[in-house]
């Protein structure tokens, strides 16, 4: 479980987000929508200890020592983009060293890399160098890399960027299989097709601030429309629908 309470973060005195506060439980699949440049990625950012929030908390597994950005990122795969993927090593290669960082014992980070390589279909590419790699093969590269120490929580921007139409249909079943086995899912995404097709919960965000949360259902009801994207629009630009 994730829990943000009044999280803040601002760039050249710029606030970016803004007393931002949700939860997002086990077992289920919580999606983070909002237009670019709403504040998604930098939430993630926090949540997985790659920026400080000027202020807030940040709760993960009701530990209490998740307020360290070095315990929350055992408990967290994140995917925040496809950057970081080393251009030298091989998809396995690439793996095996962040594998090892997360102080996987050999035998079964050897396992967990044959797992990950099967479950995203790299198996054509995975002794190959990831220099010249295509968008998607990048994607789905760090995508292995986020599954690969097997983790309770799992952060995801924008996952299907660069996938093909079969791969998001694999990735769309991977994630309700890990949803169902208990683990925590943020899906940040601007795309209301994804959101609609994958989230438990909806959190809308605009302008760095939550402007409403709840199931699709629920956000349907409270903007009285009849589908989520007429709910997005009313929820973050109510002028713009009348």
């Amino acid at each position: 479980m994730i829990t943000t309470h009044k999280l803040a973060k601002s760039f050249d005195a710029r606030p970016v987000v803004r007393d931002l506060s949700f939860e997002a439980p086990d077992g289920a699949i919580t999606g983070l929508l909002g237009a670019n440049g709403a504040g998604k990625t930098t939430t993630l950012r926090m949540i997985c200890g790659a920026l400080q929030p000027e202020s807030g908390s940040i709760m993960v597994d009701d530990d209490g020592n998740s307020g360290h950005a070095l315990s929350r990122q055992r408990r967290i795969g994140a995917l925040l983009d496809h950057m970081g993927i080393y251009t030298r090593l091989t998809v396995r290669e690439n793996l095996a060293y962040f594998g090892r960082l997360h102080g996987m014992p050999k035998e079964l980070l050897a396992e967990r890399i044959e797992s990950v390589v099967a479950i995203l279909g790299l198996e054509a590419i995975a002794d190959r160098r990831t220099n010249g790699f295509s968008q998607g093969e990048r994607m789905k590269t760090a995508l292995g890399r986020a599954l690969l120490h097997s983790p309770q929580n799992l952060l995801l921007d924008e996952p299907t960027n660069g996938l093909d139409i079969p791969t998001i249909r694999s990735l769309r079943d991977l994630l309700r299989r890990l949803r169902d086995s208990g683990t925590c899912i943020v899906y940040s995404s601007h795309v209301l097709d994804e959101v609609r097709a994958l989230c438990d919960r909806v959190v809308i965000i605009a302008d760095g601030r939550i402007v409403a949360q709840g199931s699709p259902e629920e956000l349907c009801s409270q903007a009285a429309t009849a589908s989520l994207e007429e709910a997005f629009i009313e929820l973050t630009c109510p002028t713009r629908s009348n």
